[in-house]
């Protein structure tokens, strides 16, 4: 069975990114040599999330894609007992998102699985099993309706998440990965245990601004994008990233120096090449494609 992953492309240009699809072309500062003109003779063609005229057969494939996203979340440790979620927005239902029901294994879930929710937190269609978790409401549906751009959001309390976002700082440009994140993510400093409260959901959302990422201290990360794929990739990277600083700070600590910082000019180049929605997205791809293959496509079901 053929991976459900999407096969239209788009070129890549040296215009930067919009509406029609084109992705920047970066030219690296340390090769001011190569030209617009050369830069075009390296297009490249990525693959672009498909189009659909029928938002009810779009809703069956995001809802698919979405299950297969908490498989990724499984396979990867980033669940704990029933903590953790996963939002989609409804392409039929705007104001309405898809969400993971409370109680319900990340690593068994299918699309039959999901439920719906609207603004009002109300559980309007989905699966046998309709418990909604309350954090889940409070967080997601505050950052849907403040980024009317954020159709995915990622939250869970994975390890090396939890254990960075204890330290009470923002990431530091440390590896070409953590770039991504340069100048894009946020620390959310407040915690008041669980989010049950429409008010910290609404300051968590307002903390995010525009921004692809949160370090929600004293408790995990929180991740957005445009695509199921890319608020995923997000969160697997942004994990590892806190991963790759804690050994670094450590092994520098042990030593008595200080981790290397990349540039400024030269993070922001590098956020610009594999920091973009499209970057997001097709990086994650591989992982979409792997858990297709893993499962046999049972999460479509």
């Amino acid at each position: 069975m053929a991976p459900p992953s999407a096969t239209t492309t788009y070129t890549a240009t040296e215009k930067g990114e919009n509406s029609s699809g084109s992705v920047k072309v970066a030219v690296a500062p340390q090769n001011p040599g190569l030209t617009a003109d050369d830069a075009r003779e390296l297009q490249t063609k990525f693959p672009q999330p498909p189009k659909f005229d029928d938002p009810y057969k779009e809703r069956e494939y995001l809802k698919g894609r979405l299950a297969a996203a908490f498989r990724i979340f499984g396979k990867y440790g980033f669940d704990e007992g029933v903590a953790g979620h996963i939002t989609l927005r409804d392409p039929v239902q705007h104001d309405a998102f898809w969400v993971n029901p409370f109680g319900v294994a990340f690593s068994l879930i299918k699309a039959s699985d999901l439920i719906l929710v609207n603004e009002q937190g109300e559980v309007i269609d989905g699966g046998p099993c309709r418990l909604l978790n309350t954090a889940a409401y409070m967080i997601h549906s505050a950052i849907h309706q403040a980024r009317p751009d954020v159709n995915a959001a990622c939250h869970s309390h994975s390890m090396y998440g939890r254990s960075f976002c204890a330290l009470g700082k923002k990431l530091e440009t440390i590896t070409q990965d953590s770039c991504a994140f340069h100048d894009d993510h946020v620390l959310y400093e407040s915690f008041n245990g669980i989010v049950l409260a429409e008010e910290e959901g609404k300051n968590i959302a307002k903390c995010l601004g525009q921004k692809k990422a949160a370090l929600l201290q004293n408790h995990g990360l929180l991740t957005v994008g445009r695509t199921i794929e890319e608020a995923v990739f997000w969160f697997v990277s942004m994990d590892k990233c806190c991963h790759a600083q804690l050994l670094a700070d450590a092994a520098a600590n042990g030593r008595g120096t200080e981790t290397q910082k990349i540039g400024e000019q030269e993070a922001v180049f590098t956020r610009n090449a594999v920091g973009s929605h499209a970057a997001g997205f097709f990086s994650a791809k591989p992982m979409f494609d792997v858990i297709h293959k893993e499962t046999g496509g049972d999460y479509l079901e």
